[in-house]
């Protein structure tokens, strides 16, 4: 019985380091200067959509917690607002949550969004990012500006809904000055 017993802690202890492992794992988040993990999934109007599928663009790669939540749709009307800045600067807006589909397609239409919101329900993304908050399973609110090669070149780990639209505009703007000024 002692053996038994001893047989049960040891796997329990072996469980608990395995997802200690991938709780750390899933909160370091992608490295700037390092090219961004590609993936697919599906957007609000059920279609696959792959971050490779950007490669000629600048994209603004944002998770957030939850559709329909206060501060989740503040970011989310003022990266709407901002639309035509993007698009101006040949970037395009991918949000990332652990909903689905129809829960995204029902967010866009009620706040008029024109954006693609991606459903992470797996969260593989969200993990690969460090992107999900352990214990509660939601997307952390993170932002990676990525470059048209596919590369990070800005993280935000830090956001705050009612003026991250506008940060990310500023730093798209210095990091092409940059880049045109190395040409």
């Amino acid at each position: 019985m002692k053996l038994a017993w001893i047989f049960i802690a040891v796997l329990l202890m072996t469980i608990a380091a395995v997802v200690a492992a991938k709780v750390r794992a899933g909160d370091k988040p992608v490295v700037e200067g390092n090219s961004a993990p590609d993936f697919t999934l599906n957007s609000q109007e059920g279609k696959p959509v792959s971050l490779h599928d950007f490669k000629s663009k600048w994209v603004v790669l944002y998770f957030y917690p939850k559709d329909f939540t206060s501060g989740c749709t503040v970011e989310a009307h003022n990266f709407q607002r901002d639309l035509a800045e993007y698009e101006s600067r040949n970037a395009v807006i991918l949000g990332v949550s652990v909903q689905d589909e129809n829960t995204h397609e029902k967010f866009c239409a009620k706040e008029r969004l024109h954006f693609k919101l991606l459903a992470d329900t797996k969260k593989n993304v969200s993990s690969t990012y460090g992107s999900v908050m352990p214990l509660i399973g939601l997307s952390k609110r993170h932002t990676f500006l990525i470059d048209p090669q596919g590369v990070v070149r800005k993280i935000y780990l830090d956001v705050n809904p009612g003026k991250h639209s506008q940060e990310v505009l500023a730093e798209l703007d210095e990091l092409q000055k940059t880049s045109r000024g190395n040409k």
